[in-house]
């Protein structure tokens, strides 16, 4: 029958998406007045779970096989901001970064939402509600 269900991969793959966005938010606002130190962000959740899916189509299990990748297939990949520099050469403003903080809270409370409706469903299925 079922073996995985999406929806758990998905929310699992917000949450943590998540966690590192909090992550590097939290990094940057430590390193609000260090010189010389850029602001770093991760692609939103819709890029790159849009990008892992259109990758999705041949996956390898192995890296000795060919045409095929490796791993969760979502790009992680840690940017950072070089415009906007304080005479020090600090590209942090805090105000942003405290708005990426809300915004992050709320896409973690989102994917636990989903998460916790979808094993709510899947109890009610089984009749152990």
């Amino acid at each position: 029958m079922f073996t995985e269900l999406n929806v758990f991969k998905i929310s699992y793959s917000m949450a943590t998406h998540a966690g590192k966005r909090q992550a590097l938010v939290a990094q940057n606002i430590a390193n609000a007045d260090t010189p010389g130190y850029h602001a770093k962000d991760i692609k939103p959740f819709t890029e790159v779970f849009a990008a892992g899916a259109r990758q999705s189509s041949m996956s390898a299990t192995r890296d000795s096989h060919l045409n095929g990748t490796a791993g969760s297939q979502m790009d992680w990949a840690v940017m950072s901001d070089e415009t906007g520099s304080d005479p020090n050469g600090n590209s942090v403003s805090v105000e942003a970064e405290l708005l990426k903080g809300v915004d992050t809270e709320r896409q973690h409370k989102r994917a636990m939402a989903i998460y916790k409706s979808s094993m709510n469903i899947l109890r009610a299925s089984l009749g152990k509600t």
